[in-house]
């Protein structure tokens, strides 16, 4: 049997009098990808900030490969490496790929002096690893294009060795063909074993991509399915009834 690269187990998080997860527990395993759905409010992100250390759960536990993790920031997430791709993706729009890339975590020779070369050479070696084109790495973020900036912020998470990768509405304002660059990303992933959690409000985003599919509802998870093995239908009836 495969054995999960995550596990969440028995997660609770309670904000003052209000229960924002109670005692949620879903695995994730290599390779897979992983549709996270719900109505606003039913516990999504409170339950994906605590996996990459912007919040700190009530109780439950963390596995990882079999471990429990200890998190409690977002550096201890990185250090177990789960990478999160924000809808807004974080990038510095006045600055180009390179730099975006390698953010607060800049290659420097021996005498401490940024090695703009040997990072332009990183850069381009892990978009041609992702099957990814950017025409110029000089150019500044903020004149790409919405799929080039979601490339470069999947980039950089893979770049340093993400093994857990939260996607949160990576097809959010992207046109039909943009969008199936991020498909053909999303699969180049899942073939380098790298475990994906995808978060989207469009339930025809998750049941393209995802192997499976978990539904929250004011912060309990309602189930856990197979994507071939439900209809759309059937998954919309677990998000709005619970049932």
């Amino acid at each position: 049997m495969r054995k999960p690269s995550v596990e969440l187990k028995n997660i609770s998080k309670n904000f003052g009098g209000i229960k924002a997860l109670d005692s949620v527990t879903v695995e994730l395993y290599p390779g897979e990808v992983l549709g996270l759905l719900g109505h606003n409010g039913a516990g999504k992100s409170t339950l994906i900030k605590i996996l990459s250390g912007a919040l700190l759960k009530d109780s439950g536990q963390i596995i990882i490969d079999g471990n429990e993790a200890i998190i409690n920031n977002p550096r201890d997430a990185k250090n177990y490496g789960i990478e999160t791709i924000y809808q807004n993706l974080a990038l510095a729009e006045n600055l180009n790929p390179t730099a975006n890339v390698f953010l607060g975590r800049e290659i420097t020779n021996t005498f401490g002096i940024l090695d703009n070369e040997s990072m332009e050479h990183e850069t381009s070696n892990i978009l041609d690893k992702l099957k990814l084109h950017i025409q110029s790495l000089k150019e500044e973020v903020k004149n790409l294009s919405g799929g080039q900036r979601q490339a470069i912020a999947i980039s950089r998470a893979v770049y340093f060795d993400a093994k857990i990768l939260i996607m949160d509405e990576p097809t959010a304002a992207l046109g039909p063909e943009e969008t199936a660059k991020v498909s053909d990303l999303i699969h180049n992933l899942k073939k380098q074993n790298i475990t994906i959690i995808l978060i989207s409000h469009d339930i025809h985003d998750v049941f393209e991509y995802s192997d499976r599919v978990a539904v929250l509802k004011n912060g309990s998870l309602v189930g856990k399915k197979l994507v071939s093995e439900v209809s759309k239908e059937d998954v919309l009836k677990m998000i709005i009834s619970g049932e």
